[in-house]
């Protein structure tokens, strides 16, 4: 399979009319087609997983294509180089998702971008930094309770950024990482209360709502 049978297949699915409703969700629709996540996977499982043409795939710019990409590349394969590039090319929260979601979170350096992406200014960057949390609190069956303990206090850190697509992943992340064992969910809800006493809005509507989720279970 070569990048122009793909694009001539994504072209077949494209729906202009959602672009509207992407917009709506705040999704950046410059480069997109309107194609839907479940359409996108269902070409994906015809694609063999293939490094190489999933870097291609990134190159071409389109929002499917690159979501696309993230399905069908294969994890251990995924370089630091290729996490520093593609997460700086990241214009869209579900582009992030994505990525990070299918991709990123099952390459060897899930952890160690987590950490790293927190601390950076740009938005998405820092958004991949908590959605790596998250879906790795999910995805990593294997790994130790202490390496999401030790998230927790750069969500606590950073529970002050208020722009809305990092917020959201920071709660998203300290949810997920409170869900994973019974050992963390007492952790995390501490670390949740200690967030509501940060003077913030977004720390304080990041707190309460884990807390809700986490009591509530």
């Amino acid at each position: 399979m070569v990048i122009s049978d793909v694009l001539e297949m994504l072209k077949e699915k494209s729906r202009p009319e959602h672009l509207e409703g992407m917009k709506r969700f705040g999704i950046d629709v410059s480069r997109a087609w309107g194609i839907k996540i479940p359409e996108l996977r269902r070409l994906a499982r015809s694609i063999p997983k293939d490094h190489q043409f999933a870097l291609a795939l990134w190159e071409t710019q389109i929002h499917e294509a690159r979501i696309l990409a993230s399905m069908v590349d294969d994890p251990a394969l995924v370089t630091r180089a290729q996490i520093n590039h593609w997460v700086r090319d990241f214009r869209s929260w579900d582009v992030c998702d994505q990525v990070c979601g299918n991709l990123f979170d099952r390459s060897p350096y899930a952890v160690e971008y987590a950490v790293k992406f927190s601390n950076q200014q740009q938005e998405f960057v820092k958004r991949a930094a908590f959605v790596l949390m998250a879906e790795s609190a999910v995805h990593l069956k294997t790994a130790s309770d202490d390496v999401f303990a030790d998230f927790l206090p750069l969500i606590e850190r950073e529970a002050r950024d208020d722009r809305n697509f990092v917020k959201k992943a920071v709660n998203w992340a300290l949810r997920q990482i409170g869900k994973r064992s019974k050992a963390l969910r007492p952790q995390a809800i501490a670390c949740a209360e200690r967030i509501l006493l940060q003077e913030y809005p977004s720390a304080k509507w990041i707190a309460r709502d884990a807390l809700r989720e986490l009591r509530g279970r």
